[in-house]
């Protein structure tokens, strides 16, 4: 048997607030419920199962491979809601997207301030 990610537990302060917001961004099918958890089911075989915490979130990064089409499908819906967008994981370029690794990639936050990134090349290229 293969060791494979099957799913990771997102703390949030409205699970489906925040997994609705994921879906709507990245243009992915509605999420689910199972049990406590809203789930956002991603291509891979990996969910994000939202949870709702009690008190504040620590945030948390998740990235998403992405093609580029996708990529600028899903720009387009960060710049419709006026969402700020940075091109680094610090916040320093706000506006601006990155060519590392020869692709394109941004950053930016859901409601709880998890980090959230697109790239269409994975790291090292």
């Amino acid at each position: 048997m293969s060791v494979k990610l099957n799913h990771h537990i997102v703390r949030c302060t409205d699970k489906h607030a925040s997994a609705r917001f994921l879906t709507e961004i990245l243009g992915l099918p509605e999420p689910t419920t199972y049990g406590p958890f809203v789930v956002v089911q991603v291509d891979n075989e990996v969910s994000l199962d939202y949870a709702d915490d009690q008190g504040r979130p620590h945030w948390q990064h998740y990235a998403f491979m992405v093609s580029e089409t996708e990529f600028d499908e899903i720009q387009a819906r960060i710049v419709e809601r006026g969402l700020t967008y940075w091109a680094d994981p610090f916040h320093t370029k706000e506006n601006q997207i990155n060519t590392n690794d020869g692709g394109r990639g941004l950053y930016w936050n859901d409601p709880d301030g998890h980090i959230l990134e697109i790239i269409t090349v994975p790291y090292g290229g």
